[in-house]
């Protein structure tokens, strides 16, 4: 359900979910309308628009978890600031996002509200996994200059073989789990390459190319990290050193976690990431 006093504004939101699997059951313009429809349809989310002519959005919110303190309810406003987060948690609001909203990041907010829903495999693809594979392509972007296009499969394995150099950094917060780049050792001649600035003539140790491929994932990981962490800020993940390996056939266990394998393909070979999600804090 979406309350907006603003007829542009509810006809954004519907045009953001047109092409997801939410439906728009019910639009409301107050507080009093929000209520009255929220008992008459149950929506799985609601989506708040902190000014509404009769009420503000937190005490519609309110109004509305007094009747059901389970509803999830998104507060979507033009302020973001603590004094306002702060209310909306001591009302029960259960996330926040700022105008104008990011589809992505809307989705993802619908997403980990609606898990119980939708089952925690499609929450920690769309949700978790999905802001690390534009983190890989945005970060390739910025790093090297290398345009690609990503793509995300769910594992079922319980352990990763990689050759070349792999980078592996832990996941704390909530979710746990870890983040691993990775990709073969003429990949990595060729990226440190573009990265240091090295000519074709010049020699990079070994060790200067490991180092780069582990700062570089470093990069990444924490870019994916901070798009996660800008949605909900009440459930941070925080990233611990990078570790780096370096081999061939290297087995990499991944023990009761749901991991997804993110794929890049580029002019200078693929280049992968595996992250994997536990269920604890």
């Amino acid at each position: 359900m979406i309350v907006d006093d603003s007829r542009v504004g509810r006809a954004m939101l519907v045009k953001n979910l047109q092409r997801t699997n939410f439906e728009v059951v019910a639009q409301a313009k107050n507080a009093a309308e929000a209520v009255e429809l929220y008992a008459a349809y149950h929506p799985a989310v609601v989506t708040m628009d902190m000014n509404l002519p009769d009420a503000d959005g937190i005490e519609c919110s309110r109004r509305i978890l007094s009747f059901d303190k389970d509803a999830k309810i998104v507060m979507i406003s033009a302020m973001k600031d603590a004094t306002l987060v702060s209310r909306g948690r001591d009302a029960g609001i259960a996330a926040f996002l700022q105008k104008p909203i990011n589809t992505n990041d809307l989705i993802d907010t619908l997403m980990i509200l609606c898990q119980n829903k939708v089952g925690k495999v499609a929450v920690l693809r769309e949700s978790y996994a999905k802001p690390f594979a534009r983190a890989l392509q945005q970060g390739l972007f910025s790093l090297i200059g290398v345009h690609c296009e990503t793509s995300i499969e769910l594992c079922d394995q319980n352990f990763l073989t990689v050759s070349g150099v792999a980078v592996i950094i832990g996941l704390t917060g909530y979710p746990t789990g870890r983040a691993i780049v990775y990709m073969e050792e003429k990949t990595v001649q060729a990226f440190s390459r573009i990265l240091l600035d090295v000519g074709p003539d010049e020699k990079i140790r070994d060790v200067e190319a490991a180092d780069s491929i582990e700062e570089s994932a470093n990069i990444i990981v924490g870019r994916g990290v901070s798009n996660i962490n800008d949605v909900f800020r009440d459930k941070e993940i925080r990233m611990t050193p990078p570790g780096t390996i370096c081999g061939k056939d290297i087995h990499i266990a991944s023990p009761k976690l749901t991991t997804f394998h993110i794929a890049a393909e580029t002019r200078i070979g693929d280049i992968h990431m595996n992250v994997g999600f536990a269920e604890g804090e």
